[in-house]
């Protein structure tokens, strides 16, 4: 295989086929990076057969054993920081300054759940009698498949798999086609810190087949997975015939408030790093901008001024703060929405359609909206691009009422000085995260989940390893 031809990781062995590859391509330029295998099914249940194998002795091993491990792996992405960080800007596009930042918060994940795996406590309970026992204990749940989107290579992935090892747990990795590069390169990282054998498996490949095999195979106890409603949908519908337990990230359509009495210098900042990051291509990014309209004005007016200093390009230039759209569907879908707004009366405040310099590669420039209305069908759906539509409320109540009027809960953000008026809206949002003067909420040490159609169960915080373990309770009587 040549050299850019990577390999996937299977019970501590690389495989690979040169005849049945998938090309990944660069976003920013159009052209091929590497290659990695097309698997299937076959690959998939060797995966799941080496973790199963595995789990016994790993399940066993001792928690602070498993944490030594677990912080060996972060000390080796520090040092291959650089490294990684340009494989993500070469596989999805976004800046290198970003990219080097999701590393920091990948290797901060492996910190914290190396922690964790140390703090997996039961419980004692009062017997009924003198002589009657009762306690809580908690177990690894099993073998788990890891399902992750392109737009976090390291970090989405890894919001998972140190949660699921520090629990005990071992795990089978289907990383996304268009950016599967830096999972693998993860996985040189295992090897190095001599995790055991088919403790963490790979496969790249055909989704639908992988799919199949993780959901329907009985060794495989939990799936994680991080991507669309309508794929999680499919999911727990397959997920019914074993009964398979699921954690769910899904889809998001994010609420922005700004409140007449916020910092508008603040507020602008908050806007501008929580929707443009990777080109708004973020499931937590702010989808729909809501201003009272006493600051409406003033607002539109700083927030336009700053987006238009925005330098977008290949990510691999330091003087660029915002990348390419993923791909075709993607571009198509931010211009489709945009030019609906339009229609129906929104004025395009500052950007619009980029320049597509080749095939396959497409830039949206960040974007303004204002005027904006409720019936537009970017007020509707998850953008999944780099524009704000910007909407004005007359009251609070208002503002919670546009808020809540979507299928979806992931992340909201309010911005206001007032004690009184944040503490009402960030209880009545029906959001699994809310960012109150904080555009940037995401952190190890706390829960990252939503509610409605966005998904169920949290990703980091002590939540994060509690949803890879069983609880089980024994009760014992002296004789």
């Amino acid at each position: 295989m040549k050299e850019n031809d990577f390999k996937n990781f299977i019970n501590n062995q690389w495989i690979g086929d040169s005849d049945n590859i998938i090309n990944v391509y660069n976003p920013a330029t159009g052209k091929s990076i590497g290659t990695v295998p097309n698997f299937g099914a076959e690959e998939t249940r060797q995966a799941i057969e080496a973790a199963h194998k595995a789990f016994k002795a790993w399940s066993k091993t001792p928690a602070k054993v498993r944490s030594n491990y677990l912080k060996r792996v972060r000390e080796l992405i520090v040092e291959n920081k650089e490294e990684l960080a340009e494989i993500i800007t070469k596989e999805m596009g976004k800046p290198i300054a970003e990219a080097r930042g999701e590393i920091d918060y990948t290797a901060n994940f492996f910190e914290w759940n190396a922690e964790e795996a140390k703090r997996v406590y039961g419980r004692i309970i009062p017997g009924r009698d003198e002589n009657n026992r009762m306690q809580v204990i908690k177990q690894p749940v099993g073998v788990v498949a890891s399902i992750s989107p392109w737009n976090f290579p390291a970090a989405a992935l890894c919001k998972k798999l140190p949660a699921a090892l520090a629990a005990g747990c071992t795990i089978v990795i289907k990383p996304a086609s268009q950016a599967p590069i830096t999972a693998i390169k993860l996985m040189e990282l295992f090897e190095k810190a001599e995790v055991p054998k088919g403790v963490v498996n790979l496969v790249t490949g055909k989704s639908s087949e992988i799919g199949a095999e993780l959901m329907s195979n009985p060794k495989v106890r939990k799936v994680s997975f991080t991507g669309s409603t309508e794929i999680g949908k499919l999911l727990i519908k397959q997920s019914a015939d074993n009964v398979k337990k699921l954690s769910l990230e899904l889809g998001g359509h994010a609420p922005f408030i700004i409140l007449d009495d916020a910092d508008m210098e603040k507020a602008v900042q908050g806007v501008l790093a929580c929707k443009f990051r990777a080109s708004g291509q973020t499931c937590i990014c702010a989808n729909r901008v809501y201003v009272q309209k006493k600051v409406y004005n003033k607002f539109v007016e700083l927030f336009a001024k700053e987006v238009k200093k925005f330098n977008v390009g290949n990510g691999l230039d330091d003087n660029v703060n915002m990348g390419p759209i993923i791909d075709k569907h993607g571009y198509q879908k931010v211009k489709d929405q945009v030019d609906d707004a339009v229609e129906k009366g929104a004025t395009l405040v500052v950007g619009g359609p980029g320049e597509c310099k080749e095939d396959n590669v497409y830039y949206y420039l960040p974007t303004v909206l204002k005027d904006i209305t409720s019936d537009m069908i970017i007020m509707e759906e998850e953008t999944f691009g780099p524009v704000a539509p910007v909407q004005m409320f007359e009251d609070d109540n208002e503002a919670i009422q546009l808020a809540n009027d979507s299928v979806y809960g992931l992340a909201s953000y309010v911005y206001t000085a007032s004690l009184k008026r944040g503490t009402k809206i960030a209880e009545e949002l029906e959001y699994g995260i809310v960012g109150w003067n904080d555009g940037a909420p995401s952190a190890p040490e706390a829960p990252f989940g939503g509610v409605k159609e966005s998904g169920y169960a949290s990703e980091g915080g002590i939540e994060g390893v509690d949803a890879y373990l069983e609880t089980k309770y024994i009760s014992m009587n002296l004789i």
